[in-house]
């Protein structure tokens, strides 16, 4: 029993636990490179978007602008009319090269596009039917389709 006893005694000297150092903040673990890359995507699309949004302001601002502009430039009700008429048919081309050769009522239609409420064929717009081809136009009638005329135009152009 000395001899287990005396053993134990003369043992190597421990020496006391040693941590490890705290980890770093680099190099990172995969899960923040996945959530960056979220992030950068993001970002990107976010930037992206609001890229188009402006574009899109400014070109129906510029639209909107060269319209009125050339109603402006027109001075009574009949050519008014012949203006309107002619930028309808113009960005008409542009969304479907067909649409040249509408006349009458499928003109007309074609211009309602999927309004249920029918304002070209049905409302205010029915003027572009044959006013623009008459010498006189009814100024009030001009009047009412101006801004029907204006907002069909910016759609068809792409100037949403």
């Amino acid at each position: 029993m000395s001899i287990l006893l005396l053993a134990a005694q003369a043992g190597p000297e421990l020496r006391d636990i040693h941590l490890p150092p705290p980890p770093g903040i680099w190099p990172l673990a995969w899960g923040w490179w996945v959530l960056i890359a979220l992030g950068a995507v993001a970002l990107g699309i976010l930037v992206w978007s609001l890229r188009r949004r402006a574009v899109r302001r400014r070109r129906r601002a510029a639209l909107a602008g060269a319209f009125d502009t050339a109603l402006a430039g027109a001075g009574d009700p009949a050519a008014r009319l012949r203006t309107m008429s002619e930028h309808l048919r113009r960005a008409a081309r542009l969304r479907d090269p067909g649409a040249v050769a509408l006349r009458g009522d499928a003109w007309l239609r074609f211009l309602d596009g999927d309004d249920p409420s029918r304002p070209f064929s049905a409302g205010p717009g029915r003027v572009l039917e044959s006013g623009p081809y008459q010498a006189r136009a009814d100024a009030a009638a001009v009047a009412k389709a101006e801004p029907l005329v204006r907002r069909r135009y910016l759609d068809m152009t792409g100037g949403r």
